[in-house]
């Protein structure tokens, strides 16, 4: 028992270190521009960040699938396909990174008029956004090198390497903000200078640490795998594409219900992304393990782990509800000052505080089929899941208002837990 939970803590405890630094990227941008005495900056950072927080989503299966293939490879002790799932990661990464630059001004436009955005804070969003998609292959590439790394069990170095990253931001920013006068010029490069020392640190660490053999070009782009990679990250794209499809709704339903209670969601929200910061851990966690012993056809450590598993994302979804049970006003107060919000917030708290116990084992099985790479099954509890969302918004929107769309969301994240429950397959 004590050996299966330090296995899980292991690789849980640096991943969840990572996703709380990961959102450090974006605010120390705003706290630098939050220095040049015009609102139009912070708003055009939070406007640019959000156009690069909807794009790289997109692309997170470069790091999902990756993990699952060279979790499976590494538990068979495979050298060479554990070596191959790191070329195609890249090779993946770098021809989106350098398609994202090809397009980069159709991009910006097509999404910032899907934010929205209007004004001064709209061309200097775009100043922003034209100069750190440069670092996009970086980013996708760091995405591959993190799902590579963990397939081997490794949250150690996109720990450190994201921790590098916000110090190389930090310094590279100051000193082109206050010491050559670039404002948001010198912001975006110091954003996509420390993208690309992170993802060379990554690479660096990563050669250094596990030598992969050399592998040939037709090797990496071999048929049969290359499909089974190409199946793998189509499921998981359009399966984050139906959960951007609820999110976003989500935002897009609250905000006809009017501005309060647009912001009232929001910071109910923020509980949900305080909770996912832990729970992703321990899906980082079930990537790695369940891969690995499903490489290695060990079927029955595989169970124990999923047990394990199970019980931890139990234990978590209990503590931060008897957290938000107690504290839930507290913590809203702590998020703002705004007396109205935060009483509005207020009416809404009990469908939030709902929200650990509906929503922890979609993460925990999400790692658990990634890891095994059984993404359709994944995609087809996230496209039902998205349905009952819809279905239950629909039906209540008219006499429930905001108390409808929250139980939509709810049930969406309920539903995604039982029907992952209940395709999940052990072998």
């Amino acid at each position: 028992m004590q050996a299966v939970n330090r296995r899980i803590l292991y690789i849980a405890a640096p991943a969840i270190v990572s996703n709380i630094t990961t959102p450090i990227l974006g605010l120390v941008d705003v706290a630098v521009v939050g220095h040049f005495g015009s609102a139009a900056y912070i708003g055009a950072i939070a406007v640019g960040s959000t156009m690069f927080n909807m794009l790289y989503w997109l692309f997170g299966f470069i790091r999902m699938g990756t993990a699952g293939i060279t979790s499976q490879a590494y538990g068979a002790a495979d050298a060479h396909n554990v070596s191959v799932a790191l070329r195609r990661a890249l090779l993946i990464a770098f021809i989106f990174g350098l398609a994202m630059i090809a397009l980069s001004h159709s991009l910006g436009r097509i999404i910032l008029e899907y934010i929205d955005s209007d004004g001064v804070s709209s061309e200097e969003a775009l100043e922003y956004f034209y100069i750190c998609i440069w670092g996009a292959p970086a980013v996708l590439g760091t995405y591959g090198l993190n799902g590579w790394l963990l397939g081997q069990q490794d949250t150690r170095i996109p720990m450190w390497v994201a921790i590098f990253t916000n110090i190389a931001n930090i310094a590279i920013s100051l000193s082109l903000v206050f010491g050559a006068d670039m404002k948001m010029q010198g912001v975006a490069i110091g954003t996509m200078s420390a993208q690309w020392l992170g993802f060379a640190a990554a690479l660096i660490a990563g050669l250094v640490r596990y030598k992969p053999v050399r592998v040939g070009l037709r090797a990496v782009v071999n048929g049969p795998g290359l499909g089974r990679m190409f199946r793998i990250n189509t499921d998981i794209f359009l399966r984050t594409v139906c959960l951007v499809a609820v999110t976003t709704w989500f935002t897009h339903a609250g905000a006809a219900c009017g501005v309060e209670i647009l912001a009232a969601n929001a910071l109910l929200l923020q509980l949900f992304m305080f909770f996912s910061f832990l729970t992703d851990g321990f899906s980082f966690a079930g990537e790695a393990l369940s891969g690995s012993f499903l490489g290695a056809r060990d079927y029955n450590s595989l169970r124990v782990t999923v047990t394990y598993m199970r019980r931890w994302g139990l234990g978590i979804a209990i503590l931060f509800t008897l957290v938000y049970v107690a504290g839930g006003h507290g913590i809203l107060r702590l998020l703002t000052d705004d007396a109205q919000v935060v009483s509005t917030a207020a009416r809404y708290l009990p469908w939030a505080v709902c929200i650990p116990l509906c929503s922890v084992f979609s993460f925990i099985y999400d790692g658990i089929f990634i890891g095994m790479t059984h993404t359709r099954r994944m995609l087809a509890a996230m496209f039902v899941a998205m349905l009952s969302f819809f279905a239950v918004y629909y039906a209540t929107k008219t006499p429930m208002g905001n108390n409808g769309l929250w139980l939509a969301f709810l049930t969406y994240l309920t539903v995604r837990s039982l029907m992952m429950h209940l395709l999940l397959k052990l072998s």
